[in-house]
């Protein structure tokens, strides 16, 4: 059985995934600019720190094997014989160095993935001479391919000393695993038993079951049963708990298992359900029926009818469901809910709101009546009736003033009576959006909104009131740069006037400035992972450095772990790590973070092409950037649930319509997962679409939502200007699609000028 390292199981599945379509090398004296960037007392402290041996030498493979990454990249990426031929050339060239022990790790690792273990053993073998610190990744992996290749013998061999050789390796624990299943091979499941017990906190599936098939193997059934049952019960998502419970049916046919307890299975049903695994889970709570208390039949059957709706298995719920009676309050209004998902999503909105004004009187307290009142309000945006909309969405926010989607609530009644024509309450609602929910998301469309009436009523101290608030506090924001074009066309005033209310909106934290600090380069840690990346091994590379974070003070970790990522190619995740650390930069000036964020945080991958194309297309290459970044975040191998391709995310079919216009020979839909084509037909598929609609604001939406949805929403009356028509798009997901990209188209033209 295959053994890979289970917080690592990504590297053996998803290795290729990784690493695809990196960009060239770049020369080690050219690293981002952040890693310098450091503060005068960590200069004095980080200079009174003496470099140990093991550093220094780290240092000096890592100077080496600079010229070793896009060979490594190259390899891990397509594992051509070309490629191996590179790699392994490289590492006999250097083999009495540390980077040709960092070149042959690579190249068994790409065997590895090819699950060419035999191979695998040979170039592993040959980086033990001068692995050094890189040791615990050339044994682990050795010792799983002698394991595949059957000769336990020599596995063991290899990791009887692991601990004691390295007893600081994020290897450790999956050392440990592979040990027990090469002992177990041998028949030393004692021995195994003893290993494993030493290494169960925290928990993880994959020790657990090593640890049960010891003791089924040392002959102690009752231990394995409670392992394997622990596992079943308390971690059914993993993989292992499908095998434990085999494991288990093979025990149970001798007799010795016992009944697990109602607690036991309702765990599992529990876990299954909040693990969105909606049909195990169904199935989890039925099963449980005839085992259940009286007193808990009824949730339990209201638990699995609800799985089964989320499953789309609505008939089968529906049946369910209308053969329950007799709930208690709480349990009658999830169902009453439930019976309304069904017919809303089989659009008889008439058995909806029967079911609706059930909750009412049954629960009018009810979160479940909260979220009722919403998919009401949203039923009658898409008709579109708007009066009724207002409706239910003003008696949701009366409802639940305080609840999660009041705001939203409060903001489409102001935002309808707009659309109605209803200016003067349309004034008074975005006043009180803002008095109620100063912090929500609406906050800047109100501000923006309530400053475009003042406009329309010549009040041009107020309007400009309005939009000084917004393009100062959400500096980066749609509404920020839209604030800006209207204060450049609004008459200025001398006096401008103090709004009160315009002080509820809170300020940004003091603290948002980000000065990163030195990226400790005397720890050891950090220095194995910038050798492992110049291998390519970026994965290993990260789970380093996080290790390192955890042992040095500091705020260098997402930056340094993003400049990895984007010096990879794998912008996507670049950009999510930034994301999560700086999740306010888009309300944040240019000034606040350190520009190697922002050029993370929008990036220009594939440039030359891109602007080529767009220039091609009379498109703006920042609109074009933009909307990759919305579409695949850069990355060219993305697939959609839609099945959408590449940059610019594409289906087949549209693919093949734009290449027989742009006269692309023997087009196949796996080119577009080559940037140069997917830029091509797709820079050409949105001209397209601003030919046919005559505005970015259409074009984009018709781009996310489809032409026909656009068509359908001009007709729906007369709007002032674009934006108008932005803020009226009644699915959430397109609004702030088009919303996002012009705002990125804006970010970018600040951070580089004139493309």
């Amino acid at each position: 059985m295959v053994v890979p390292p289970r917080k690592w199981i990504s590297f053996l599945v998803f290795g290729i995934f990784f690493l695809n379509n990196t960009p060239g090398a770049r020369a080690v004296a050219a690293q981002s600019t952040h890693r310098k960037t450091t503060s005068t007392s960590q200069k004095k402290a980080s200079s009174k720190r003496r470099s140990s041996p093991r550093v220094r030498r780290m240092r000096q493979a890592f100077v080496a094997s600079a010229n070793l990454k896009p060979m490594a990249r190259q390899l891990l990426q397509d594992r051509t014989p070309a490629a191996y031929v590179g790699v392994e050339g490289y590492a006999r060239k250097h083999a009495q160095e540390d980077a040709g022990a960092l070149a042959w790790l690579v190249a068994g690792y790409a065997h590895i993935l090819d699950h060419d273990y035999a191979k695998a053993v040979d170039t592993l073998s040959r980086a033990k001479l001068k692995a050094g610190d890189l040791g615990d990744y050339v044994n682990y992996y050795l010792a799983n391919s002698y394991f595949q290749t059957g000769h336990s013998a020599e596995a063991a061999a290899v990791l009887v000393g692991f601990d004691k050789d390295f007893p600081d390796s994020l290897l450790l624990r999956d050392a440990r695993v592979l040990y027990a299943n090469v002992l177990l091979t041998d028949s030393r499941a004692g021995e195994a038993v003893a290993l494993l017990e030493k290494d169960r906190q925290p928990l993880r599936a994959e020790v657990e079951f090593a640890l049960g098939r010891a003791y089924a193997a040392s002959a102690q059934p009752a231990k394995a049963i409670e392992v394997y049952r622990n596992l079943y019960f308390t971690m059914p998502l993993s993989t292992e708990a499908d095998q434990a419970d085999a494991e288990l049916k093979k025990l149970a046919s001798t007799g010795s298992v016992p009944q697990p307890s109602f607690n036991d299975r309702k765990t599992r049903a529990d876990l299954l359900l909040k693990g969105k695994r909606y049909g195990d889970a169904a199935s989890a709570y039925e099963d449980l029926l005839d085992q259940a208390p009286a007193q808990e039949r009824p949730g339990l059957q209201l638990a699995a009818a609800s799985s089964m709706r989320r499953a789309g298995r609505n008939k089968e719920a529906k049946k369910a469901l209308e053969s329950l009676s007799g709930l208690p309050a709480g349990l009658e209004a999830e169902r009453l809910f439930n019976l309304g998902e069904i017919a809303r999503s089989s659009n008889d909105d008439e058995t909806f709101l029967r079911y609706l004004g059930q909750l009412r009187q049954t629960a009018p307290t009810s979160s479940w009546l909260e979220q009722a009142l919403l998919a009401a309000g949203n039923i009658y945006l898409l008709k579109p009736d708007y009066d009724h909309a207002i409706d239910f969405y003003r008696e949701l926010q009366q409802r639940f003033p305080a609840g999660s989607r009041a705001a939203y609530a409060h903001w489409k009644v102001a935002w309808l009576s707009l659309r109605q024509g209803r200016n003067v309450e349309a004034k008074q609602e975005f006043e009180q959006q803002i008095a109620l929910y100063p912090a929500s998301s609406e906050a800047p469309a109100a501000l923006y909104w309530r400053g475009r009436l003042a406009e329309e009523d010549n009040d041009a101290p107020t309007a400009r009131a309005f939009y000084q608030k917004v393009s100062t506090r959400f500096q980066n924001y749609y509404y920020g740069e839209m604030a800006r074009r209207r204060l450049a066309k609004v008459k200025k005033d001398d006096d401008p006037v103090q709004i009160a209310l315009l002080d509820r909106i809170p300020s940004i934290e003091a603290n948002s400035r980000v000065t990163p600090d030195e990226v400790p380069a005397d720890n050891v840690r950090v220095q194995k992972a910038q050798l492992l990346e110049n291998g390519a091994l970026v994965d290993f590379s990260v789970r380093e450095l996080q290790a390192a974070a955890n042992e040095e003070k500091g705020n260098w970790l997402p930056a340094e772990t993003a400049r990895l990522y984007q010096d990879m190619g794998r912008y996507d995740v670049a950009i999510d790590v930034l994301k999560r650390a700086v999740p306010n930069y888009f309300a944040l000036d240019l000034s606040s973070l350190p520009r190697p964020y922002w050029e993370v945080l929008f990036p220009k991958p594939f440039w030359p092409d891109l602007k080529r194309f767009s220039s091609n297309n009379a498109l703006d290459p920042y609109m074009v950037a933009s909307l990759i970044r919305q579409e695949s975040a850069f990355n060219p191998n993305a697939v959609s649930r839609a099945n959408a391709l590449g940059l610019m995310q594409l289906v087949p079919k549209t693919g093949k319509l734009v290449a027989k216009q742009e006269k692309v020979r023997r087009f196949s839909a796996t080119q577009l997962f080559t940037p140069s084509i997917n830029l091509q037909l797709g820079t050409r598929y949105f001209r397209g679409m601003v030919d046919k609609f005559g505005s970015f604001e259409y074009a984009l939406a018709a781009y996310n939502a489809g032409s026909d949805r656009v068509d359908d929403w001009l007709k729906l009356g007369k709007y002032r200007d674009p934006q108008e028509f932005v803020e009226s798009i009644p699915f959430t997901e397109t609004r702030e699609y088009v919303q996002a990209i012009l705002r990125n188209e804006n970010v970018y033209r600040q951070l580089y000028g004139t493309p």
